[in-house]
């Protein structure tokens, strides 16, 4: 079995793949920064067990992370727990994505696995939109490349930012309010917030799609997708497991390439 580890800002996420490549179970972590290696093993092996799986089943692992120290726990959590060897995915890995940006190897892991499970799944050319701590936009062309893409602020940093930096404002739970004219402070935020992050996304994407020449599918992913997915027209497709898929993806190229290196 395959495990896939995709390690954020703000949520840690594992699936398990079955043989047949089927993702048979997910889980997801706040992102401790200074968790060891033997309590991120404890974590897994308790969850696995309690759906019937065993990490000792477990005979491949791929991660993708943009928080250093969690790689590095990972990293030897699987080495010296598992004895596998991990896949760590990065800009130097040959995933099949071509870069046509200035700085390649700046851009993130997750993005790189996100562009190729939508690229798979959809083809191209798309727009990637990853709602997290961050949002960002990934576009991808008609052949796959990866052409650039953008950066905004997540909605709920947003949200603590106002909120830590203003005396009379505060932390709202978030949710798309029924109108944007709010009758009380909380539903003025989340007007603000949530609606005009959606109205941030939405002309994002049409501006997107006019420097494109064409129509691009958009697939929206992330731990703040559910907010807005369903919301708008523009947002053609929901991939929660989008990352995990395009990890097992990557998995299974680099793994048949180093197989058909060895049989020459």
């Amino acid at each position: 079995m395959l495990l896939a580890a995709e390690a954020g800002n703000t949520n840690t996420t594992f699936g398990l793949f079955a043989a047949a490549d089927e993702l048979v179970s997910s889980y997801r972590f706040s992102t401790e920064r200074e968790r060891m290696p033997d309590e991120w093993f404890a974590l897994l092996a308790a969850l696995l067990s309690s759906d019937g799986h065993e990490l000792g089943s477990v005979d491949g692992v791929i991660i993708s992370s943009v928080v250093p120290s969690v790689t590095t726990w990972l990293v030897d959590m699987t080495r010296n727990r598992l004895q596998i060897e991990p896949i760590v995915v990065s800009g130097d890995l040959d995933v099949g994505l071509g870069l046509d940006v200035e700085e390649p190897r700046q851009l993130g892991a997750d993005r790189i696995v996100d562009c190729v499970a939508a690229y798979a799944r959809y083809g191209g050319p798309a727009i990637i939109i990853d709602l997290g701590t961050a949002t960002t936009f990934d576009v991808i062309g008609p052949d796959g490349t990866y052409q650039g893409g953008a950066i905004a602020a997540g909605v709920g940093t947003s949200l603590k930012a106002l909120a830590s930096n203003a005396a009379q404002l505060f932390n709202v739970e978030l949710q798309m309010p029924e109108s944007v004219i709010g009758r009380n402070t909380a539903d003025q935020l989340r007007a603000g917030i949530v609606t005009g992050h959606l109205a941030m996304l939405e002309g994002m994407i049409e501006r997107t799609r006019a420097e494109l020449g064409q129509k691009a599918a958009v697939i929206v992913t992330g731990g703040l997708a559910p907010l807005f997915a369903g919301r708008s027209p523009l947002l053609d497709h929901y991939e929660p497991d989008l990352t995990l898929i395009g990890l097992r993806i990557i998995y299974d190229r680099v793994t048949h390439a180093a197989a058909d290196a060895a049989a020459r």
